[in-house]
């Protein structure tokens, strides 16, 4: 499908890093600190739950324990605010030249995550990338659902062909949800997505849909 896209929204966990090793980390830091009587959090997971708010997270990992979850998610986003930014992650090959060739391109780029309020702050801190990105929202630092969060960057910036890119089943559902295009990019954590507009196996790919050489 060809068609000219004037902007890319880009989901984080799974589409531009993987941060899981790390985010297991934090939460294990914040399971022996509030003592809960429960066994590590694993990566795997950590991978089938990627893409869904914390809240969700912490009841699927958690559920049947005796945690206080608010308790436990204050401390948990402390210990992500202390931690991440250290730990990391690790960028999939090609995102840094693919941003630049978009960017360069004149394509506007924007980052919409449903991690905690920190969460794409740290990203842009720790990976050096916040000059490709004009703006980024939440659903921990805004409070609501990825659709509504893209449709306020599409009104905000009067968009008028934006594509989604991410890795989940759930963020194609955002996307179109939003009314806007999909890229699946199926090298994430995300399984059997379908109607996507696109799929991609490489994020270098996306700029033959975006930004192709002319």
């Amino acid at each position: 499908m060809t068609k000219n896209y004037d902007s890319v929204i880009f989901d984080m966990d799974g589409t531009l890093w993987d941060a899981v090793d790390s985010y297991c980390r934090v939460w294990n830091a914040t399971i022996a600190e509030t003592k809960l009587d429960v066994p590590e959090v694993t990566r795997r997971q950590l991978c089938e739950l990627m893409g869904t708010p914390l809240e969700s997270i912490l009841h699927n990992l958690l559920d049947g324990s005796d945690v206080d979850p608010d308790n436990f998610l204050r401390r948990l986003l402390d210990n992500e605010c202390r931690m991440m930014p250290e730990l990391g992650g690790r960028l999939y090959e090609g995102v840094r030249p693919t941003l630049q060739r978009l960017h360069d391109s004149g394509t506007r780029m924007f980052m919409v995550s449903n991690c905690g309020p920190d969460g794409l702050t740290n990203f842009l801190a720790y990976t050096g990338l916040s000059d490709f990105f004009t703006e980024t929202l939440s659903f921990g630092a805004t409070g609501v659902e990825k659709d509504v969060n893209i449709r306020r960057l599409v009104a905000c910036y009067n968009l008028k062909a934006p594509l989604y890119v991410g890795d989940t089943a759930g963020d194609c559902r955002s996307s179109h949800a939003a009314g806007i295009d999909f890229a699946w990019a199926r090298y994430g954590f995300g399984h059997h997505v379908s109607g996507a507009e696109h799929t991609i196996d490489s994020i270098t790919q996306l700029c033959d849909i975006v930004a192709p050489l002319k």
